[in-house]
């Protein structure tokens, strides 16, 4: 049986991620990678728009305050978020499979963790100045319910958040 690595991301997975995930193991591991797109982040409109002005983008905080999608929009997104996050991975020769993940990001995270036994999790999200820099962000969330190490990446790039 192949060892499963669970890996929550709130975006597309670019080939940058595929190459620090499949880092994680060596080409002869059965590994699975099993991927988590939330339906829903529910994030904090003043939160979201603070981190949006500390990476100076002022269009993006604009954004955030514009109508929120509705529930079908949303689900749709995250349906093709883990569509491109599969081929991306595929055409990385790594096995994986994925979900739509309802309800909170976290939560998912922590109930897939737990009911695989994975020994691994891991976090693929864009930098999130306020969340980060107060330990609220979902590695953090996951890493205290579950009590093992769950390694933050941030999306296509080679940092590492601190959790």
């Amino acid at each position: 049986m192949s060892e499963q690595i669970i890996i929550l991301t709130e975006e597309a997975l670019t080939s940058t991620d595929v190459a620090n995930i499949t880092n994680l193991y060596g080409p002869g591991d059965d590994v699975e990678l099993v991927l988590l797109v939330p339906a829903d982040t529910h994030r904090n409109l003043f939160v979201d728009v603070v981190d949006q002005l500390t990476m100076l983008d002022v269009p993006g905080a604009l954004r955030e305050f514009r109508e929120k999608p509705d529930a079908a929009t949303v689900k749709a997104e995250a349906t093709e978020i883990l569509a491109a996050s599969l081929a991306v991975l595929s055409a990385g020769g790594a096995k994986a499979s994925g979900t739509v993940a309802e309800g909170d990001a976290v939560a998912s995270l922590v109930a897939k963790v737990t009911e695989s036994g994975a020994r691994q999790a891991v976090v693929v999200t864009r930098p999130h100045a306020v969340a980060d820099t107060f330990r609220q962000d979902w590695a953090h969330q996951a890493q205290r319910k579950l009590g093992l190490p769950v390694l933050h990446l941030y999306s296509d790039s080679g940092f590492i958040g601190d959790s």
